[in-house]
C-alpha cells in the first residue's frame, strides 16, 4: 500500500498514453475527426487495452487516437495540461511527463517544435494551477530513424532549459540504442539527465549499451535485467534507477504475467527500482493501482513496496532541495 505520509511519486508516464476517453471524444468531436465511436465506452476498446499485446509495438497502435486528436497547438496543450491534472486527481506530488514531439506531429503534419512550446506551456500552466511539481523528459522516437532523431532533439533543445531530461523510446528491436550515440552526446552535452526505454523489447545487451553507450543514469522498464546477474550487479554499484511498469509489461507481453515479472528480483539486489504508470490511460489503470494491487499480483511484500516508493524519490531527476521539499510538504 502507498505510505501517505511519503510523497507519491511517478517518475514514467507518457502524455499521449495519459489522455482521458472523455477528451479523445471531446476533441475529436470539436474537429469533426472520424472517430470509431461517439461515447466513451464505445471507443473504450479501441483506445484501451483489454487483453494482452503481441508485443510493444502491437501496444503502442492504441495510441491512434490518443494523437489522432492532436490537430493543433492548442490540442497539444491541452493534453499537456490535463495530465497534471490527472496526476493530480490520483494523490501524486511529483511527476516526470514524457512526450514525443515527433509523435505528437506526426498524424497532422505539426511542427516538432511548435509541440514542444505548446506542451511545455500545458504543463507550466497544469503545475501552477494544481501545485502538483512537475517535470517534463523529452523523447526520441527511435522508430523514425536516426534523421528524424534528430530533427526531434534540435525540437527539444528550442526548450532546453524546460526539459531536465532526454529518452530513447519505440522500437527497441529494430532501432538500437548504437544508432543514436550522437544525439545522446549532444543531449548531455546541453545539460539533461538521460534515461532510456531499454530491456522491454530486447536483451540485456540493450540495457549495457544504453548505459555504457548512450550515459543512462536510468532505465526505462529493464524487465530483461534480470537475465544478467552481472548487468544488475552493475547497476546495483552504480546506483542506476530502473523505472519499472508491471501492468505495461503484462500488456505488451514483456513477462507472461505479473507473477513473471523481475521487479522482486530488482529490490532484493538492493537495485533503485521503483513502480511506475507508463502509459495509464492506455493501460487503464493509474498510480494507485499499481502500488495497491500490481504490486501485490508482482510478488512484493509491504516491505519492498515502501522500498519501491523511497527509490522513486531518490532517483527523481530533482535536487536535494526540491526532495526535502516535497517531504517537508508531507509532514
Amino acid at each position: 500500500m502507498i505510505d501517505m505520509k511519503f510523497p507519491m511519486v511517478d517518475l514514467h508516464r507518457h502524455i499521449e498514453g495519459s489522455v482521458r476517453l472523455e477528451t479523445i471524444l471531446e476533441l475529436g468531436q470539436k474537429y469533426d475527426l472520424p472517430l470509431p465511436a461517439q461515447d466513451v465506452e464505445g471507443l473504450r476498446p479501441y483506445v484501451q487495452v483489454t487483453e494482452p499485446q503481441p508485443g510493444v509495438m502491437a501496444f503502442l497502435a492504441k495510441f491512434k487516437w490518443a494523437v489522432g486528436i492532436l490537430v493543433d497547438y492548442d490540442a497539444c496543450r491541452r493534453i499537456a495540461y490535463d495530465n497534471v491534472l490527472i496526476a493530480k486527481d490520483e494523490g501524486i506530488d511529483y511527476i516526470e511527463l514524457r512526450f514525443s514531439p515527433g509523435f505528437m506531429a506526426e498524424p497532422h503534419s505539426l511542427d516538432p517544435v511548435g509541440v514542444v512550446e505548446a506542451v511545455v506551456d500545458g504543463v507550466r500552466q497544469g503545475a501552477d494551477d494544481t501545485g502538483v511539481k512537475t517535470n517534463l523528459i523529452g523523447i526520441i522516437s527511435r522508430t523514425y530513424g536516426q534523421e528524424a532523431g534528430m530533427k526531434e532533439l534540435q525540437a527539444l533543445l528550442t526548450k532546453k532549459d524546460d526539459i531536465v531530461a532526454l529518452d530513447l523510446a519505440g522500437d527497441e528491436a529494430n532501432f538500437p540504442g548504437e544508432l543514436f550515440v550522437e544525439h545522446f552526446r549532444i543531449g548531455r552535452e546541453a545539460g539533461w539527465e538521460i534515461t532510456v526505454h531499454a530491456g522491454e523489447a530486447a536483451g540485456a545487451e540493450s540495457i549495457w549499451q544504453t548505459i555504457k553507450g548512450l550515459g543512462a543514469t536510468r532505465i526505462g522498464h529493464a524487465a530483461r535485467a534480470a537475465d544478467d546477474v552481472d548487468l544488475m550487479k552493475y547497476i546495483v554499484d552504480n546506483g542506476i534507477g530502473i523505472e519499472a511498469n508491471l501492468t505495461s509489461n503484462v500488456q505488451t507481453m514483456t513477462v507472461g504475467d505479473y507473477a513473471a515479472h523481475p521487479l522482486k528480483v530488482f529490490l532484493e539486489m538492493g537495485m533503485l527500482a521503483t513502480i511506475n504508470t507508463d502509459d495509464p490511460a492506455i493501460s487503464g489503470i493509474d498510480l494507485p493501482y499499481e502500488y495497491n494491487h500490481a504490486a501485490h499480483a508482482a510478488g512484493l511484500n509491504e516491505k519492498q513496496i515502501a522500498q519501491a516508493q523511497r527509490n522513486a524519490l531518490e532517483i527523481a531527476f530533482l535536487n536535494a532541495e526540491a526532495k526535502s521539499a516535497l517531504m517537508a510538504a508531507k509532514s
